[in-house]
């Protein structure tokens, strides 16, 4: 069940704004490399980026990697594998101490071909079990996960809209976010926090100990204060924050 929550906000310039993006920047799709990322969406997160003087970030699961080439020819800065690694304001990149998820990799294969619905996708610093192919398998995937990480304290496991995956202890959006917020160009603005999963919810946590606004995409069960009902709702709430800071910016330079 649904709780309704008012519309957002659009941000000031002194705003830092963060975005996960399935779900959120792109509608979910059957398999992660399947997704499309609307190519008229470039152009305003590059005004974004520059309106905000660089207050821009990807938070996300996915590799950095993999969300620079949805992106490109944009460099934003990126969290990605939910805070494991961490390209910052000035292009610094930082990765999570526990990186090497191969110990994982045969006990997973093995269950992926068991059940070829499920579709493995192996990252530098975690591995993921999607299901969304078949939904009757979500417990056989938690379960399996669970189980590898009985001897493994460093490693511990996060769920989201079909999917269960192992990461490095300590790495979540929330913490990814309030490591932004500690440098440059973040630091010292208001935080909005975008996403749709249960991996968000940290991220949105932060955003609220910081006075921030925090946006549940979609539906269901949020700590989030504010709601968007889809991935193209959202879109047009981003055309209208650039649009908005497009014309304080034009104000400003007209004083």
């Amino acid at each position: 069940m649904s709780i309704s929550r008012p519309i957002p906000p659009l941000p000031s310039p002194d705003a830092a704004v963060f975005l996960d993006f399935d779900g959120t920047l792109v509608d979910l799709a059957r398999t992660p490399d399947s997704v499309v990322l609307p190519p008229e969406l470039l152009p305003v997160l590059r005004s974004l980026h520059i309106l905000l003087d660089g207050a821009l970030a990807i938070v996300t699961g996915r590799e950095v990697a993999v969300v620079d080439r949805y992106i490109e020819p944009l460099r934003l800065p990126c969290a990605g594998t939910h805070g494991a690694q961490r390209r910052d304001g000035r292009g610094v990149y930082i990765s999570s101490p526990a990186t090497d998820p191969t110990k994982f990799v045969d006990a997973i294969v093995q269950l992926a071909q068991d059940n070829p619905s499920i579709f493995m996708e192996s990252k530098k610093c975690s591995i993921a079990l999607h299901y969304r192919a078949d939904p009757t398998l979500e417990i056989l995937c938690l379960q399996a996960m669970q189980e590898l990480l009985l001897d493994h304290p460093d490693w511990t496991l996060v769920r989201g809209k079909y999917v269960v995956e192992v990461l490095p202890k300590g790495a979540s959006k929330g913490a990814a976010i309030k490591a932004f917020m500690q440098e440059p160009p973040f630091k010292g603005r208001r935080p909005f926090f975008a996403g749709d999963d249960l991996s968000d919810e940290s991220g949105f946590a932060v955003v609220r100990e910081l006075q921030g606004v925090g946006i549940k995409v979609g539906a269901g069960m949020s700590i989030a204060r504010h709601r968007i009902d889809s991935v193209q709702d959202f879109h047009r709430w981003l055309h209208k924050a650039c649009a908005q800071l497009q014309a304080m910016r034009k104000k400003e330079v007209m004083r």
